[in-house]
Parts: C-alpha cells; structure tokens; sequence
C-alpha cells in the first residue's frame, strides 16, 4: 500500500494548477512506482485556505480554479485564517508553496514554511521569496526539527541546478558560473530582435503563464537576482542577500541594440555571473553582449542555461527548453518524491 502524506498546496495560480494536473493524471503512477500517494488536506489562494482532512480531488480542484473559482467558495474555507496558521494545525505531512513572490514580506509563503518546518513537517518550494529573505533561518528551523527542505523548483524550474551544485559537485571550488535564469526575459529579447514590439512579445508570456505575476521581477532582473541568491546560498559557501548583487535590468536594451549585436557575431542576454574573487564573489545581474557561438549565447527563446567552472569538475554545461510551468511543477513533485519515497 502506498504511503499517504497529507499535503498543504498554498499557492494554486500557474504552477500550484500544474501541480493538480499531475495528480490527476500520474497519480496512480506516483503511487505505484514511488509508494506514495500525496492527498491534499489543506489548500490556498489569494481569497483564503480551506482545509479537509479526508482530502481535495485534484481534478475537481483544478477545473474549479480554471472555471474561475475561489478557495472562498469551497467547502472546508476557513474565515480570517492565514496559510501559516491553517499549516500549523491542519493534518499536514508536505507543505508544497507556490504562492506569488514578494520581497517586501515573503508573505504568505515565508510563514507557511515557517510553521511547517516548526512542526517538523516536510517543505518543497517554488517560491523563491522565502529562500532570498530567510535562507539562514529556514535551514536552521528545518535542521532543528529534523524537517526535510527542497527547493530545486525556485532555480530554472525543472533544470536541476541546486541538485547539481549541492549533489554533485562535492569538495569543488567553482570559480566562475553564468547562466541565463529566466526565459521570460530570453524569450523576449529574442523576439525584439527579431523585430517585434517589446509589449507584444511580455503580453505572450504572460499568457503562457511564465511571466511573474508582477514583470518587472523579469525583465528588471529580480527574479535572476533572486535565483543567484539561492545559487550562492546553496553552493557557492557565502551568506549572500539581494544588496549583495549588481542588478541592471533589459528595459533599456532597445531593438536597434540587439539587431547590431547580431551583426557583430555576438548576442545579447539577461547574465547571471558569480566571478570568484578574493574572499569571496562578485555577483552580478544584467543585460550583457556574449558571443553568439558560445553556449549561453545559442541559449534561444525560452530556453535557460548555466555555464559552471570548477577546479575538479571541469567545465560543465546544462541547457533547458521551458515554455510552459507544467516543468516546474513536475520539479516539486521530484523534490517531494526524493524526500519522502
């Protein structure tokens, strides 16, 4: 029989939907390949949290929320309560927090972590606000209650590269790594250059449901800032913060810029780089002219990619194609699996 884990989803825009799909159709398979079966206790949007100990049907959930529905509306809503406090005392095994970033607050996903890891509960994150507010405090709470933490969906959603950088680059010293982390922003610097106008082009990933839910975290380069945060935190050995990155966002690249770096035989892109100096990194994010026949530089569309430089392990290269948030989705499911199975 399979091992039920009573799971909290807080967060049910484009990734938390994603999530139901799974459920609903590799369900079974989950089940019985992995030996367990994820039941949805507790649920959240924007409009609330409702909780049933016997469990939501992820179908069900789903075409609620894509019909228009509100968390409000189901059975089990709970009036005046927060995310953090239905997790506190809900039967809850897994949280699993997709809410929309803020780094003002980290709310409501940095409490809901926060009161899952203090009861030694499991949590997997997409969210990367929690994680760029609290690395320190989160790992600390999660090793003092011997709580298991995975986030490998905050980073280039189903590219594996915090399970990379903390898996499989054991005793390495990395000395340079790059990367294009956000393929909202690749995809429409490539379309500019190409000649389409810059809001056409932002209007599409939004309907695909990959632009975040405030832009400017994409095209300013917060949401690549926030992801080298998470790199250096995890990987890299330094206590990094978002004060501690160079951001420059694209707002200023123009298409006359792209098109004449085309003709020079470069490119440009929204960089990621950790350059490692004495006593540390230099960390930096923004818009920068590469070679076009280097990797990085035939990173296309929506495509994101990383460049690692070590002293052990050579130089690597990892390159994903994600259009659609169903592949950060299905990075959450890996973290849970791996954690629990």
């Amino acid at each position: 029989m399979p091992k039920t884990i009573n799971t909290a989803l807080i967060g049910l825009g484009n990734v938390g939907r994603n999530f139901l799909y799974i459920l609903e159709t590799k369900g079974e398979r989950i089940a019985d390949q992995y030996g367990l079966d994820f039941r949805l206790t507790c649920v959240a949007d924007s409009s609330g949290v409702a909780v049933q100990p016997a469990g939501f049907d992820p179908a069900e959930l789903r075409r609620w929320k894509e019909s228009g529905g509100r968390v409000s509306g189901l059975d089990g809503y709970l009036p005046g309560r927060t995310p953090a406090e239905a997790v506190a005392d809900a039967p809850v095994d897994l949280l699993l927090e997709a809410s929309p970033v803020n780094l003002q607050t980290g709310e409501p996903g940095l409490g809901a972590v926060r009161a899952a890891l203090s009861r030694g509960a499991a949590a997997v994150l997409a969210n990367k606000a929690p994680l760029v507010l609290a690395f320190a405090e989160l790992h600390a709470l999660a090793a003092a209650n011997h709580a298991p933490l995975a986030y490998s969906a905050t980073v280039c959603g189903a590219l594996p590269v915090i399970n990379i950088g903390r898996r499989d680059l054991i005793a390495a010293d990395i000395t340079y790594l790059a990367g294009i982390f956000n393929s909202t922003s690749n995809f429409i610097l490539g379309e500019m250059a190409s000649g389409r106008p810059y809001s056409e082009v932002l209007a599409e990933a939004q309907r695909r449901g990959l632009a975040e839910t405030d832009p400017s975290l994409d095209v300013e380069g917060w949401d690549t800032a926030n992801k080298l945060v998470i790199i250096a935190n995890s990987f890299l050995g330094i206590h990094a913060t978002l004060a501690d990155v160079e951001v420059r966002g694209m707002s200023g690249v123009t298409t006359a810029d792209l098109q004449a770096a085309l003709a020079d035989g470069s490119t440009i892109k929204l960089l990621a780089q950790a350059e490692q100096m004495a006593g540390g990194y230099h960390l930096s994010v923004g818009p920068k002219p590469i070679a076009r026949h280097s990797f990085l530089g035939q990173c296309d569309s929506w495509e994101m990619g990383i460049e690692i430089k070590s002293d052990l392990y050579g130089i690597m290269y990892h390159k994903i194609w994600e259009r659609e948030p169903l592949p950060t989705a299905a990075a959450m499911l890996r973290d849970a699996v791996n954690m629990l199975g």
